[in-house]
């Protein structure tokens, strides 16, 4: 892999955010998983819920990228900061099918998202400054509960709606992977207080996104 200098990495990290912010992220060579599947009719009541729904995990990609781009920039094992990129570039591929898929709903992504991003930025950095097996560690603790989130959405969606389906399945996929790959490389488990503050601002950034 190219060894970057550390003013490559800025000029990487800053294109990201404009593309992420802006909706322009770059992608993989993964097909988007609802591409083969049947649109549904679905009620207004219910368009709205699912659109919500995704616009939560659109907006959950966009800290997630942030946090990945943040623990990078201060990761201090190559390895490390390698394997955070990999899992930065799938985040991409989330973006994307999340953001089309909120289009196909004729609904928008979060106005909230600039604000996910710079505050998730700020959180990966400091994450990493701490020293990669604590890094690591907030990564695995992170995919822990964007997985039991994905559990919950799964089971929220109509019956009827299985492009959605289709894709938070995928990214439930990808998520765990991610979670077990920080602890095999040495993730650090957190302290339960440090766990409750970062489920409550889940929760805080999961309610004020559903409709804003």
């Amino acid at each position: 892999m190219r060894d970057y200098t550390p003013i490559d990495r800025l000029l990487m990290n800053v294109d990201t955010a404009l593309r992420t912010v802006a909706g322009k992220p770059l992608v993989t060579q993964r097909a988007n998983p609802a591409e083969a599947v049947e649109e549904c009719d679905l009620q207004d009541q219910d368009r709205k819920h699912v659109a919500g729904l995704m616009r939560v995990n659109h907006a959950g990609e966009v800290s997630a990228q942030a946090l990945y781009q943040g623990q990078a920039l201060t990761a201090r094992n190559n390895e490390v900061r390698e394997k955070l990129e990999q899992a930065a570039l799938e985040e991409n591929d989330h973006l994307a099918w999340t953001e089309s898929r909120l289009h196909e709903l004729g609904d928008r992504t979060s106005y909230l998202n600039p604000i996910w991003y710079t505050g998730s930025l700020a959180i990966g950095a400091f994450a990493g400054a701490l020293g990669d097996k604590w890094s690591l560690g907030f990564l695995a603790e992170t995919e822990h509960q964007v997985v039991r989130h994905l559990d919950s959405h799964l089971k929220e969606l109509p019956k009827q709606d299985q492009r959605s389906r289709a894709i938070l399945e995928q990214m439930r996929i990808d998520e765990a992977r991610h979670a077990t790959t920080a602890l095999d490389h040495g993730g650090a488990e957190l302290p339960a207080p440090v766990k409750g503050l970062m489920s409550l601002m889940s929760k805080v950034m999961t309610k004020t996104t559903y409709r804003i």
